[in-house]
């Protein structure tokens, strides 16, 4: 088992072998299966707002949704190397995920960390403090941002989806496989 260290505490670091069903599943191209596989009952996109008030709002509000519907298990944590960002065990092995090979930090922890464990990370990035990739340890849920979007995207059973459409300060929308993930007004890259 590899591990890293942060807070004094020893976290598991996560390898290709806890991604590769992601992997074997995505697509590249605009539906949301370019960010989730096509394993999922419903999907959605929530929308980054860029005012930082909101952005906190929101993930406070994604954080608790998702812990809703993980019972107590842990989550896998996922933080892209893009060059520019805090990939909290930067020493630590990558895994590449997406038709990009984008490279990922993995670590095993919960939403508490992913709360806490990019405090600093630039306002100019716009994302937001969470990982760019979550996920419980059953595969319930995968929340999903990905690198050149301004938006995130969900899959997961109806009744946790539904909570993130039906949130007031949450800007989500209904995504059907085969469809534009993109959110109306925005663009992908």
């Amino acid at each position: 088992m590899i591990t890293g260290v942060k807070g004094g505490k020893s976290w598991r670091i996560g390898t290709h072998a806890e991604v590769a069903w992601i992997s074997g599943g995505v697509t590249t191209d605009l539906t949301i299966t370019s960010a989730i596989p096509p394993v999922y009952e419903t999907y959605a996109t929530i929308v980054i707002p860029t005012e930082p008030e909101a952005r906190r709002r929101r993930e406070k509000v994604l954080l608790t949704l998702l812990s809703e519907h993980s019972a107590d298990q842990p989550w896998w944590l996922g933080y892209l190397d893009n060059g520019n960002d805090d990939i909290v065990f930067p020493g630590a092995e990558k895994v590449d995920l997406y038709q990009s090979s984008w490279h990922y930090v993995l670590a095993e922890a919960g939403p508490d960390q992913a709360a806490a464990w990019r405090q600093n990370r630039p306002l100019s990035l716009g994302k937001g403090v969470l990982p760019d990739l979550m996920f419980p340890a059953d595969r319930c849920w995968l929340f999903s941002t990905l690198w050149d979007d301004d938006w995130s995207c969900i899959g997961g059973p109806a009744a946790l989806v539904n909570g993130f459409l039906r949130h007031p300060h949450l800007e989500a929308r209904s995504v059907d496989l085969g469809q534009d993930a993109t959110p109306p007004g925005h663009q992908a890259f």
